[in-house]
């Protein structure tokens, strides 16, 4: 047997797939197996207070597991793919020294792969002047805009239900347009790599695992764990939310849960109606989830738990 060195790469798993396929229970099973803690990686569990909303895991379903980059900012602040890949490396830098694996979970395949040097995250400097001439533009020029200047940004958007999200979208074409990314935005999504992130990619052997659910069995799983969740009090976080300062504009533009159950506390929907739209949301959304990871021909996936 070859004995190891300094230059051997240290292990880090990543495991995906659509929304309610049993991502985070998994794990939590592997992190007690080998020895891991896990980094998440889901774009609005990043929120503090948006629990339910987001299906953010419990300290009872962690298991003693400890947990990265969840509850990081206030849901009235924007948090980008930069930010997460921020935390995501501090993350795996403190999980080496506990001498533990980490384990990379979620369902936001933007944050993985910015993170992992799949593709560039912007990092473009506020451009006013831009802001200013596309603040008058509806959310529909606007996407179209972006799907013009940079797919893939634009499908991951769509993927988020954020197509009418103002903000989101005039930031989304102030990085396509910033010349660094101009140069690295090509047809093939592992040829973006980031020099920046490429060491850090490269010390490490990545494995990644795919839940493969979907179908009836996947809708019926997101049914039950929306009924689950409106049983817990769902409504009543984002009452919470609303009360504290999150405008409902702010709500709406954070998707899915936050959005649906904010306009039917608004009173523009019935509760049958907000559940019979949300439901479809999430189905939608989980579709989108797995048509991006499906693109990534490293996953091995596996038949959901």
């Amino acid at each position: 047997m070859t004995s190891q060195t300094s230059h051997t790469k240290q292990r880090l798993i990543v495991i995906v797939g659509p929304t309610a396929s049993g991502k985070s229970a998994l794990a939590v099973k592997l992190a007690r197996k080998l020895g891991g803690e896990v980094i998440s990686a889901d774009s609005r569990q990043v929120y503090k207070g948006l629990d339910l909303a987001s299906g953010k895991i419990t300290k009872r379903e962690m298991q003693g597991v400890r947990h990265y980059c969840l509850d990081l900012v206030s849901p009235k602040k924007n948090f980008t793919a930069d930010d997460y890949k921020k935390c995501f490396w501090n993350a795996v830098t403190t999980i080496q020294k506990h001498g533990k694996i980490p384990i990379v979970v979620g369902g936001t395949g933007f944050y993985i792969d910015a993170a992992l040097g799949r593709m560039g995250t912007g990092g473009a400097p506020p451009n006013p002047a831009l802001r200013k001439q596309l603040s008058g533009k509806s959310a529909e020029a606007l996407f179209q805009m972006l799907e013009k200047l940079d797919h893939r940004r634009a499908h991951d958007i769509a993927a988020k239900n954020e197509v009418k999200n103002k903000v989101r979208l005039i930031r989304a074409i102030e990085i396509s347009r910033n010349p660094i990314n101009v140069r690295h935005r090509v047809s093939n999504i592992d040829t973006r790599v980031q020099r920046d992130s490429a060491p850090c990619v490269d010390a490490h052997e990545i494995r990644w695992l795919g839940i493969a659910h979907g179908g009836r069995a996947l809708r019926k799983k997101i049914r039950a764990r929306l009924e689950a969740r409106m049983k817990a009090g769902m409504v009543a976080e984002i009452k919470r939310l609303h009360r504290s300062g999150v405008s409902w504009k702010r709500l709406d533009e954070l998707g899915l849960e936050p959005r649906w159950i904010a306009r039917y506390l608004q009173g523009k929907l019935t509760k049958e109606q907000m559940l019979y739209h949300l439901e479809n949301a999430i189905w939608r959304y989980s579709k989108w989830q797995m048509m991006w990871f499906k693109r990534n021909e490293a996953i091995r996936w596996q038949d959901a738990l």
